[in-house]
This record gives C-alpha cells, sequence and structure tokens, in this order.
C-alpha cells in the first residue's frame, strides 16, 4: 500500500498515548468498544479507520482530534504521502 506510512504513524501515536495512560490494549478495548484485536491492528498500522472511530480514541483519550493526529514529523509524513491519480 502506497500510504501505508500514514497508517503506521497514526498507530505509533494510539499507541504512544494508550502507554502513556496506563491502558492496556485490552482496557482500551473496553474504553472504546473496540475489540482488543482490532486495537492492536491500529497500532500496527495494518487498519484504515473511520473518522468516527478516531473520534471515539479522541474522546477516550480526553484530547481533541487535531491532537490525536498531530505526528512527530509532519513534513515527512505529508512528503511520504501521495495522492491517488488516474493514469
Amino acid at each position: 500500500m502506497v500510504n501505508q506510512f500514514i497508517l503506521k504513524e497514526f498507530g505509533n501515536r494510539v499507541r504512544h498515548l494508550r502507554t502513556q495512560a496506563g491502558l492496556s490494549q485490552e482496557k482500551l478495548s473496553f474504553l472504546t468498544g473496540f475489540h482488543r484485536t482490532y486495537i492492536g491492528m491500529i497500532e500496527r498500522g495494518e487498519r484504515n479507520i473511520s473518522l468516527t472511530n478516531i473520534l471515539v480514541f479522541a474522546k477516550v483519550f480526553n484530547i481533541t482530534i487535531d491532537e490525536l493526529v498531530k505526528f512527530e514529523n509532519p513534513k515527512k509524513l505529508f512528503k511520504q504521502y501521495e495522492l491517488k491519480t488516474e493514469e
């Protein structure tokens, strides 16, 4: 997948916030209502989650969506992201 990088960055952000809050994947699963394996897949960058699910994570972490998607190196992120174009 061309844009796997952004999924991994988001997953790393979720993992960081989860561990910073002292939560296990199982506890985060309980708080969000998502299955533990789904959370693991997000943290590994294997799932492209919906905006509504992003909002659930932001609410559980008690932050805004823009804080949730605040990545360490946004310039690198946008440089690596490729738009889909017709050939």
